[in-house]
C-alpha cells in the first residue's frame, strides 16, 4: 500500500438517461454521443426497442445492433464486445431496464429459497454493470421510469400529466455512473447524479450536441493516465476477478504489464489456497488432542 496525491485520470463517460417512455431518451442519448466524438460512424446503438432507434437514422449514420428477448445480462456483455471490437467511441444501450426486468422473471421462475435465489442472480447482474464501467467506450445507458399521473392546475382547471417516478432497473444502479439526467415528458433534464459538477444544481435544460462536447472536454481534462497507476492498482487486488477486469480495461498496457498481473494473479491464488487448507489443517491438529 502506497499514499499518492489524488489527481483525476482521462475517462471516457459512464451516464445515464432515466425517463419514462416517449420523454426522448434515445434522441437525447443520440446527441449527446455525437456532441462525444463528432463522427456518427463510431455511435453504435444497442437497441432493444424492436428497432426504434432507426426512426433517428436523419441524424446520421449511426450503427444499430439489435437484441430480442430474451434480455440476458450476458447478451449485453457480447453487444458491447462486438461494439469494442468494431472500434465504436460511444455505446448507446437503450435500454439497460430490459436486463433487470428478465432478471426479475428469471428469479420469479426459481424454485427453493427466494433469498437464496439471489446468490444466482447478482453475480450475472454485477458482470452487466462491471462491463459497462470496464469498457474503453463512452456509454450512454437508458433507463424507464415507472410511469404515473398527477393532477396539475392548469388555467383554473386539473389536468393530468404523466410523470416518471422510480427507475426500473435494480436500486443504486445509478450511483455506479459519474452523470445521470431525469427528463421528464418535456424532454427537459435534470442532473439527479453529477460526479463532474457540470450540471448539479443548474436549471432544467434540453439535452443536446453541446451537452455532449461539454462531456467530453470534462473526459479529457485530466491528466493521462501511465503505467504506474495500473502498476500501483495491481497490487491492491484481492481477487482474479476484479485482476481479469483491470486487465482488460486498459488494453493499451497489457504487454508491458502482463508479467506483473501473472505475478499478482499467482499471489492471490496462493492465499486463496492458504485460506481454504487452513481450516482442514485446523480440524486436523484438533483431532490429534
Amino acid at each position: 500500500m502506497q499514499l499518492q496525491t489524488a489527481q483525476r485520470k482521462r475517462a471516457k463517460i459512464k451516464m445515464a438517461l432515466q425517463a419514462p417512455s416517449g420523454a426522448g431518451k434515445t434522441y437525447s442519448s443520440l446527441l449527446i454521443a455525437f456532441g462525444l466524438c463528432e463522427d456518427w460512424n463510431k455511435i453504435a446503438v444497442v437497441d432493444t426497442e424492436n428497432h426504434s432507434a432507426e426512426l433517428y437514422a436523419h441524424l446520421g449514420a449511426f450503427n444499430t445492433l439489435q437484441l430480442s428477448a430474451p434480455f440476458t445480462p450476458e447478451k449485453y456483455l457480447q453487444a458491447i464486445e462486438v461494439c469494442e471490437k468494431a472500434g465504436m467511441e460511444v455505446v448507446i444501450l437503450d435500454s439497460v431496464t430490459h436486463e433487470w426486468e428478465y432478471l426479475i422473471d428469471f428469479h420469479s421462475s426459481l424454485q427453493g429459497n427466494s433469498f437464496t435465489n439471489w446468490g444466482k442472480i447478482t453475480p450475472r447482474h454485477n458482470a452487466f454493470v462491471q462491463k459497462i464501467l470496464n469498457t474503453q467506450s463512452h456509454v450512454i445507458s437508458t433507463i424507464r421510469t415507472k410511469q404515473d399521473y398527477v393532477l396539475n392546475e392548469r388555467n383554473g382547471k386539473m389536468v393530468p400529466e404523466k410523470v416518471g417516478l422510480k427507475s426500473v432497473q435494480r436500486d443504486g444502479l445509478e450511483y455506479e455512473f459519474t452523470l445521470a439526467f431525469d427528463l421528464d415528458m418535456k424532454n427537459h433534464a435534470l442532473a439527479s447524479k453529477d460526479r463532474t459538477g457540470l450540471f448539479f444544481g443548474q436549471p432544467e435544460q434540453k439535452l443536446s450536441i453541446e451537452t455532449g462536447k461539454q462531456i467530453r472536454d470534462w473526459c479529457n481534462s485530466g491528466a493521462a493516465l501511465t503505467v504506474d497507476d495500473i502498476s500501483r492498482r495491481i497490487g491492491d487486488i484481492v481477487s482474479i476477478q476484479e485482476l481479469l477486469a483491470l486487465y482488460q480495461e486498459y488494453p493499451q498496457f497489457k504487454e508491458i504489464l502482463k508479467p506483473e498481473f501473472e505475478h499478482r494473479k499467482r499471489q492471490i491464488i496462493i492465499q486463496q489456497e492458504v485460506q481454504t487448507a487452513l481450516p482442514n489443517l485446523q480440524n486436523a491438529t484438533n483431532g490429534l488432542h
